[in-house]
């Protein structure tokens, strides 16, 4: 464990009228203590997931890669903000790590090929072949097996995205011996039901105000999922 606890101060909220000042989730949320190596939050989009997320990296001083800034109608000018009205506490100290999501993930892949010009041993790090000569799953499953083997703090905004069900297998095994080695701590946001079934983890749902821990099969996810496998002509009819 690297990361103890989050606390969210509504004091310093520059707002109540804008998103995502104005989610009953963070103005109810006072504490989130994390227990346990791995902590997942789920809840539907647009409940605060990603945000936290990113907001958690920014406080904890970890870089977010990005791509070329798109223009956004009516986008709230306190999107971003929320890393200011939070406190993190670490355990012994801080520790790097990385922030990861799918959608920002082809700007690193395209970066390291540009490093690999001047450097081509970096490659052999990602398993000796460029990311952007993998496929999505492929390079995705690459970069992991090769981060997350040093120490730190990872945060991941739903990987399960491009990857196949046998390849989400082979993260959540990977998920297990890496928090089970005792040096690297993940919070993960994601609606895969096969990646909340990790073994020694947290589930703390968004869909609740405040924000509380939540039991596998207490989860929406596997309920839906369960009874679709059970009943799928219910869903299809």
């Amino acid at each position: 464990m690297h990361l103890n606890k989050i606390t969210i101060d509504a004091q310093k909220f520059p707002t109540r009228e804008h998103y995502p000042f104005n989610l009953d989730i963070f103005i109810q949320t006072q504490t989130i203590s994390l227990n346990l190596p791995v902590s997942f939050f789920v809840g539907e989009n647009g409940s605060g997931k990603s945000t936290l997320l990113k907001a958690i990296a920014h406080k904890c001083g970890i870089h977010i890669w990005s791509g070329i800034p798109m223009p956004r109608f009516q986008k709230s000018p306190y999107e971003d903000g929320l890393h200011h009205a939070i406190r993190v506490e670490w355990k012994a100290g801080a520790v790097p790590g990385s922030f990861f999501a799918s959608q920002i993930f082809q700007n690193f892949s395209r970066a390291l090929d540009t490093w690999a010009q001047a450097d081509p041993q970096i490659i052999t790090y990602f398993g000796g072949k460029s990311l952007m000569a993998q496929s999505h799953g492929e390079s995705l499953m690459s970069f992991f097996k090769a981060r997350f083997s040093i120490k730190g703090l990872y945060l991941l905004d739903e990987p399960e995205t491009a990857l196949s069900p046998k390849s989400l297998l082979e993260l959540l095994q990977l998920l297990i011996r890496m928090s089970q080695a005792g040096h690297a701590q993940f919070i993960i946001a994601t609606h895969s039901p096969i990646l909340m079934a990790c073994p020694g983890s947290s589930i703390f749902s968004f869909d609740q105000s405040p924000l509380g821990a939540i039991e596998y099969e207490k989860t929406e996810h596997y309920r839906i999922y369960k009874n679709f496998m059970q009943d799928r002509n219910r869903y299809i009819n």
